[in-house]
């Protein structure tokens, strides 16, 4: 914290990597005391508006109402105050607007910049630290990760001057716990030398799941099975261990509000009777406006329920003002358990004694997968409060289908890698067109940490190519032969090996090298020409051959090791080109024996034996003519043959790797200016760009921030809500920001109005055409629209309650959060509609959609 601080009064930006709960968040406040004390101003960036609301109320705490300000979407509060919070999102549409808002400006922290790697919204990250003006000092924030230097050197070669500041040590040591059956052990062991071994008796549990079959003979013992603990169980058991308050991680929405009945039912109470009042009074506070009609609907009696016992849920099916309920009664350690998604692990400031995982796979939409090390880590980090807690505990419970040695690596293991997820967008494109030139647009494209990324790996993938190309000219000079062209004989052999590639066990050809193999003895001279065997032997010994077995032979090379060769190792029937002679004591264990034989095989001359080797006389007249052409080479009567082909083939293989790293080499190289230059054809061919310049569409298109805003922008300018009431406004556009949750597709669901569907359809056309045109470029930014909504957006923009509007397998939270995004674009359509008639309707239409429980969940603070 203080060599931080002491780098931003210095006149440096900061990049802070850390674990949860080492403090860094002080540094950031420390920017915007900097900001107040100078006279200048400070944004305060997050990754999401809870935290954004979080970091408002801290910094009005401490400065004053004043003196703070706060920018969401949902709420815009004293929004020229010098202290401003903000979402990334707010602050990257600022400086592509070029506001105002952005002089005085000199310190912009960014917390939880690791989010960056985010799939959806990490570019803007990038796009902020890319834009924003140099003299402006950054303060990025960051969990602890493995590759902390790369990401600072990127923010180095970009924003000038910053000091790296890496923390790897946590503020409160952490403990990690194995719950199976009824027994909660340490994970590691530590032996008296310190070395930190993984638990025996917790590996003893993998035993447990395998069925007992005792060796006949052995005595019988009594042998449980290995089960994961009820989840009532392990809450009891913490409390007992006094590891509680703690968040019980469930990658289930469904599975978090099970938890918490199956805790009611088994008469959980974690809270006294003084406490359960406290409970009270806040959450009458925070809900106090809702009407009972609307209570009944959000299931407030069950929840409350589990609140006055001290447990709770919290995931994004919950509408804001139950999270921030549950958020604040486990901060002020009144709800004593929560039972969270991963939803909880970013950034929400709720500590806890103890993690408890209960799972370690996640369906990530096409499959269960194992978490990584850095998803763990993320989790973790969740225990242990400073300053409270001198232990923090992650309690894994038993995995049935993860043995309990992956579950030791996945704890033991700190690798967090940050990896960019920058990608040209539509508005990022033709707000680069409208800002700078050409060359300046695709210099800031390629100043992405994305392609600083990429370039890293090309230097990586050079060495490589640098590497094999040394080696290619070394077998390039070991294959070379004085007597001949060995690559113009290597064409030859492998025009004759593909002529007789057939089955290798059936046909008249594997008969007759089968029949060949049992028809030599002891002391003849054979060449195999293909394989890594290849080169000239002396047969030693000759297997019997028998219906079952086929013959093989033990054999000596000249350079007196021992091979056994089989019909598989030979392209054609092995013909003896000489004769040694061996002694009939010869032992193949003798060295002195294998040495005396090598020497005479070395001495015997094969090549005039080969050259008469024409071919057999059922080979094809194209075969029998390639073996002539090969016996007549002068390559095939040099001694060395074999060396000099096993070096062509090594070298062959290397050519092909070397064509392989050019192609990688290749797409890595400007893959991001690449892209950019793909998107703009696709804009250049709708009408956005001309000549490096926006037509009025383009001007439209720079104003939409929107996962689909290419396709927003064509609907406003082919007039697709000019015939729509304010109702039908809000349910099309509904589909742009609705998307199924889940892999499965979304049920068919109709439009709700005979006009909605015929604009729907209309809709529909101009993604197509937007498709196609990415699909010939392929590039895939524009999801396809989903009216899995719409109908539920018409009816509440109608007036309909909220208990007709929600259907039975619908979350409230999901229902309040997809009207708040609609919000969003319903404002921004405001700002871009094409005629004053048009406005009007739009904003009619977020005034009828932003109304009760969704404006409740907008308040301001």
């Amino acid at each position: 914290q203080r060599r931080a601080c002491d780098a931003l009064v210095d006149g440096s930006s900061v990049l802070v990597a850390a674990p949860t709960g080492a403090g860094k968040t002080v540094v950031g406040e420390f920017a915007a005391w900097l900001a107040l004390r100078t006279g200048g101003r400070a944004f305060y960036t997050t990754p999401i508006k809870a935290l954004s609301n979080q970091k408002y109320a801290d910094f009005t705490r401490a400065h004053g109402a004043d003196k703070v300000g706060l920018l969401t979407g949902d709420n815009s509060i004293n929004a020229g105050a010098p202290i401003v919070v903000m979402t990334t999102e707010v602050l990257r549409n600022m400086i592509y607007e070029d506001s105002i808002a952005l002089e005085q400006l000199r310190y912009v922290v960014l917390d939880e910049v690791h989010y960056l790697q985010n799939r959806y919204r990490g570019a803007v990250w990038e796009e902020i630290l890319i834009h924003l003006p140099v003299d402006v000092q950054t303060v990025s924030l960051s969990a602890t990760v493995s590759n902390a230097e790369e990401f600072a050197e990127w923010l180095q070669t970009l924003r000038g001057r910053t000091e790296v500041i890496i923390e790897e040590r946590r503020p409160v040591e952490l403990r990690h716990w194995y719950f199976a059956s009824d027994e909660l052990l340490p994970m590691f062991l530590q032996k008296p030398d310190g070395e930190v071994l993984p638990n025996p008796r917790a590996r003893d549990f993998d035993r447990r799941r395998q069925p007992y079959r005792p060796e006949r003979g052995a005595r019988r013992y009594p042998r449980r099975n290995s089960r994961a603990p009820l989840r009532s169980d392990v809450v009891d058991r913490l409390d007992a261990e006094r590891m509680l308050p703690a968040i019980y991680f469930i990658f289930s929405r469904r599975g978090c509000d099970d938890a918490v009945q199956q805790c009611l039912r088994d008469s959980i109470r974690l809270t006294t009777s003084s406490e359960r009042a406290e409970i009270n009074a806040l959450v009458e506070e925070r809900v106090g406006d809702l009407s009972a009609a609307e209570l009944a609907v959000l299931g407030y009696d069950s929840w409350l329920s589990g609140l006055l016992a001290g447990i709770s849920a919290h995931h994004a099916g919950m509408i804001p003002p139950f999270k921030e309920a549950v958020e604040e009664l486990f901060a002020r350690s009144l709800v004593k358990v929560v039972f969270a998604t991963e939803t909880l692990s970013l950034g929400i400031n709720m500590p806890a004694r103890s993690v408890v995982l209960e799972s370690l796979t996640k369906f990530t939409g096409e499959k269960h997968e194992l978490m990584t090390a850095g998803e763990f880590t993320q989790l973790s980090g969740r225990a242990g409060r400073r300053g409270i807690d001198e232990l923090g505990h992650c309690v894994v419970l038993y995995q049935r289908f993860t043995p309990f040695d992956v579950i030791t690596r996945l704890a033991s293991t700190r690798t967090y890698p940050l990896q960019s997820s920058f990608q040209p967008s539509y508005n990022m494109a033709v707000n680069l067109v409208r800002s700078y030139d050409r060359d300046e647009a695709k210099h800031l494209v390629n100043s992405s940490f994305g392609q600083f990324q990429a370039d890293r790996d090309v230097v990586k993938l050079e060495q490589l190519r640098e590497r094999n190309e040394a080696y290619l000219a070394t077998y390039r000079e070991r294959m070379s032969c004085d007597k001949g062209d060995v690559l113009e004989y290597r064409e030859l052999v492998d025009r004759l090996k593909k002529l007789e590639t057939g089955p290798p066990s059936r046909g008249p050809k594997r008969s007759r090298i089968a029949d060949a193999i049992s028809g030599l003895a002891r002391g003849d001279v054979i060449e195999v020409s293909t394989g890594k065997k290849r080169g000239t032997y002396a047969v030693v010994e000759v297997s019997e051959r028998s219906s079952e077995r086929r013959p093989r032979i033990l054999a000596l090379s000249a350079q007196r090791s021992m091979v056994r060769l089989g019909p598989a190792d030979f392209r054609e029937a092995p013909a003896k080109v000489a004769k040694l002679d061996i002694p009939g004591d010869f032992d193949p264990r003798d060295p002195s024996a294998r040495r005396d034989v090598a020497r005479s095989l070395r001495s015997v001359d094969v090549g005039t034996q080969r050259a008469r080797d024409l071919g057999h006389p059922d080979d094809p007249d194209e075969v029998r003519a390639l073996k002539r052409s090969i016996a007549r080479h002068p390559v095939d009567h040099c001694p060395e043959r074999g060396r000099h082909l096993h070096f062509a083939d090594r070298a062959a293989r290397l050519e092909k790797e070397l064509k392989s790293l050019d192609r990688r080499i290749s797409r890595r190289t400007a893959t991001l200016s690449k892209r950019f230059d793909r998107v703009l054809e696709v804009l250049e061919t709708l009408g956005y760009v001309q000549d490096w310049t926006l037509t009025p569409m383009g001007d439209l298109l720079a104003r939409i921030y929107n996962e689909s805003d290419l396709l927003v922008a064509e609907g406003v300018e082919r007039g697709l809500l000019d015939d729509l009431d304010p109702a039908a406004v809000a349910a099309l556009a509904s589909t742009l920001v609705y998307e199924a949750r889940g892999p499965e597709p979304s049920v068919y669901t109709p439009m709700p109005t005979a006009g909605t569907r015929k604009t729907f359809a209309r809709l529909m056309k101009l993604w197509e055409q937007i498709h196609q045109a990415e699909e010939q470029r392929g590039i895939d930014l524009t999801r396809m629209p989903d009216a899995g909504y719409a109908g539920r957006i018409h009816a509440w923009a109608s007036g309909a309650p909220l208990d007709e509007v929600l259907h039975d397998d619908d979350a409230p939270g999901d229902f309040v959060r997809v009207t708040k995004q609609l919000i969003d674009l319903l404002r921004q359509l405001s700002g871009v509609a094409t005629t004053p008639e048009l406005r009007a309707k739009i904003d009619e239409s977020v005034d009828v959609v932003n109304r009760s429980v969704v404006a409740y969940s907008s308040l301001q603070l």
